[in-house]
């Protein structure tokens, strides 16, 4: 299974840190219109990600819902009807919720950085290190921290679980 380490962080100023992540990653980046449907299940997190353009992704994933870098892994099968696998697993297994988000999406070495305005929520980035096959966890952290310090991402902004956590917590981490 595929693994990468994560961070999560709040962002007060996105164009400073658009302006920040440009410079490193030497590209203006993409931008992905995002709506994920998650599902419950009896570990890890399963959802549909719906890239609003007729194409998406099922994805299941399983991580810690600590503040700092950390492993996870994933699985992801691509799907040109993700409204239809939405409907069949809201039926099977139950929705959990829905998060919407405007994505940027940039690559800084072999890390995947994402600068969202998640909608219910407000600004966000994601550290993604995708950890090369012979790289141990604790590799990618290092790379993760590094990262984080040129972009002036702060611990103290840093975030635990997934954004639908946010949302269910009404905008708040979780106590």
């Amino acid at each position: 299974m595929p693994a990468n380490v994560e961070i999560k962080a709040r962002v007060q100023d996105l164009a400073l840190l658009i302006s920040r992540v440009e410079q490193l990653s030497g590209s203006p980046g993409s931008l992905l219109l995002q709506t994920d449907t998650f599902f419950r299940v009896p570990h890890g997190r399963l959802k549909v990600r719906d890239f609003r353009d007729g194409h998406g992704q099922l994805v299941f994933y399983d991580r810690p819902n600590s503040t700092g870098p950390k492993l996870s892994r994933f699985t992801i099968s691509p799907t040109d009807d993700p409204g239809g696998l939405v409907a069949a697993l809201s039926q099977a297994l139950g929705e959990q919720g829905v998060v919407k988000k405007e994505r940027h999406l940039y690559v800084v070495g072999q890390t995947h950085v994402h600068v969202d305005r998640v909608e219910g929520l407000g600004g966000f980035v994601e550290l993604e290190v995708v950890l090369e096959e012979q790289q141990s966890p604790q590799e990618g952290e290092a790379v993760a921290w590094q990262l984080m310090s040129q972009l002036g991402i702060e611990e103290k902004d840093l975030v635990g679980g997934a954004y639908l956590d946010l949302l269910l917590a009404g905008g708040e981490p979780p106590l």
